[in-house]
C-alpha cells in the first residue's frame, strides 16, 4: 500500500461543496468521503487477504512468512486508519470548539 501526501483544494466562495483531493502529481481523487470509501475498501480488502493466507496456512498451502507479511499488512493498514479517523475527530472537535 503506497502512502502519498495529499493536499485539498479549497471550497470556493460560500456554495457549499466537497473540497476534491489531488495527488502530488495534479490527478483529483475525488471527495474526501469518496477517498475515505476507497481507504476503508481497501483496508478491508487486506484484512480478508490476511484471513485467506492463515486458512492457507492451517491447510498446509503457504509458508509462515508469506502469511506474517500478510498479517502484518493487515495490521499496518488498520494501525494508519484508526490514526487517521482519530485526527480527523481531533480536527472535528477543534471546529466545533472555535467560537463564531
Amino acid at each position: 500500500m503506497e502512502i502519498v501526501p495529499i493536499k485539498l483544494n479549497p471550497i470556493q466562495g460560500a456554495a457549499i461543496s466537497p473540497a476534491k483531493i489531488e495527488s502530488p502529481s495534479g490527478k483529483v481523487l475525488g471527495s474526501f468521503t469518496e477517498v475515505f470509501d476507497q481507504t476503508i475498501n481497501k483496508v478491508s480488502e487486506l484484512q480478508k487477504s490476511a484471513d485467506t493466507a492463515v486458512e492457507k496456512f492451517a491447510a498446509g498451502e503457504l509458508d509462515v512468512h508469506e502469511v506474517m507479511i500478510a498479517v502484518e499488512k493487515a495490521s499496518v493498514a488498520m494501525q494508519l486508519t484508526i490514526q487517521l479517523r482519530n485526527k480527523v475527530m481531533e480536527a472535528y472537535q477543534e471546529v466545533m470548539r472555535m467560537q463564531v
